[in-house]
């Protein structure tokens, strides 16, 4: 592999376990990492891989504009890795002014196209990946056609939702990230609280099965790198990030391979990106969610099965090219074990809460498979390490203070 030792690497966004994880990847390999927090208390900041620490007061402001291009300033020129959207865009805008920080940044468009979620769907389409029916009023009228005419259950959505994100919290009203939807009655009674804001989420088919994600690097229009992965828990348990998955061999689910990166491909995409399914196993139907244009919640699966798409980001950005790496190992799974507990708490105690009618429980089987995982022979964890374990107790600090 080529020697990154006399490279220098800045990652900003240290407070959840993707920050954690981009950190102890480059440091394993001999990186020079730089971590900048928001937060005195990011497990981060708590790891033996990283060798400085900064903390920005304030992202995304003029202010933390000049406190980002200071730390660049302190401690030389590098590579800079963000996590989060927000900042990625923060860092697009401002991409001229950064000094010395050298950013791993997506194509302007392409990455506007993965923001909305419309505009990702009819790309897919046009390379034959299989997308939900989806509906987009614009109007309260077409909300009412919509409760009319609806094949129930539905799910409702933000096309983008940072772009109403703002909007909504002035007038006082939730993000809802997904929202089902079982009747007309329901589905005019959910889009009545948007008629102030003027905007209506989109209306989409419920797919039912699990999530699928598939991961790659896309460098010079092809795929350098790529991984897989099947969500086994998610919270909350109807369907949202995972807290349990297991790494997937890459021999399998090769020909939605091939379309995740002809979809990659005609939106001009380069770096990571997360193409996400959900995928039915009882019919092998694999229907298109959306593409994550970031590194992913379940990084540190990726993390402990040396796919490497942090190293890679930054050696190509650094000027040494695609590093050559090993196979990712094919199985192995990771967990997030407070998220478990919160879910098996909703499953055994609190099943009036899960919003999806379809979710089946099992609690028995949800229970015996929480036990067994710890005795699992290739088991890996979200933010706990042997050889790096002071982020896991800053994490247990962390939830006793929230709790």
């Amino acid at each position: 592999m080529t020697d990154l030792s006399s490279t220098r690497c800045y990652v900003l966004g240290l407070e959840t376990q993707i920050g954690l994880s981009l950190v102890r990847e480059l440091g394993a390999a001999g990186v020079t990492v730089i971590g900048i927090a928001q937060d005195e208390t990011a497990l981060g900041l708590r790891s033996r891989y990283l060798s400085q620490a900064a903390l920005l007061h304030s992202p995304r402001t003029p202010q933390g504009l000049a406190e980002l291009r200071a730390i660049g300033e302190r401690f030389g020129p590098g590579t800079l890795l963000a996590v989060s959207e927000a900042n990625l865009q923060w860092l697009m805008d401002e991409r001229e002014a950064l000094g010395v920080l050298s950013p791993v940044l997506p194509d302007a468009e392409a990455f506007a196209i993965v923001l909305d979620k419309t505009r990702t769907l009819d790309a897919a389409r046009a390379v034959g990946i299989e997308v939900p029916e989806t509906a987009s009023p614009v109007s309260w009228a077409e909300v009412e056609q919509l409760a009319i005419g609806c094949r129930f259950p539905v799910v409702l959505k933000w096309a983008d939702p940072a772009k109403v994100a703002g909007r909504l919290a002035e007038l006082g009203l939730p993000l809802e990230k997904a929202e089902h939807i079982y009747s007309a009655e329901q589905l005019i009674a959910a889009c009545a609280r948007y008629r102030q804001l003027g905007q209506w989420p989109v209306v989409q088919e419920y797919c039912a099965g699990t999530g699928l994600g598939q991961f790659f690097f896309m460098h010079r229009g092809q795929a350098v790198r790529r991984f897989q992965h099947l969500r086994i828990a998610e919270w909350p348990p109807e369907g949202g990030f995972s807290s349990v998955c297991d790494a997937v061999p890459l021999d399998q689910h090769r020909d939605l391979q091939e379309r995740s990166i002809a979809l990659l491909q005609r939106i001009g995409w380069h770096g990571v990106a997360m193409v996400e399914y959900r995928h039915d196993s009882a019919t092998g139907r694999s229907v298109l969610m959306e593409i994550n244009g970031r590194f992913w919640g379940s990084y540190p699966l990726a993390l402990h099965a040396g796919a490497g798409f942090a190293l890679i980001s930054h050696a190509v950005q650094a000027g040494a090219g695609v590093p050559t790496l090993p196979a990712p190992v094919a199985r192995l799974r990771a967990r997030m074990v407070a998220t478990e507990l919160k879910r098996l708490l909703r499953i055994l105690l609190q099943p009036h809460k899960i919003i999806d009618r379809q979710f089946r429980r099992r609690p028995l089987q949800e229970l015996s498979r929480f036990v067994t995982d710890y005795f699992r022979p290739a088991v890996c964890y979200y933010v706990w390490s042997w050889r790096d374990p002071r982020p896991f107790l800053q994490d247990m600090r962390n939830l006793l203070r929230r709790h």
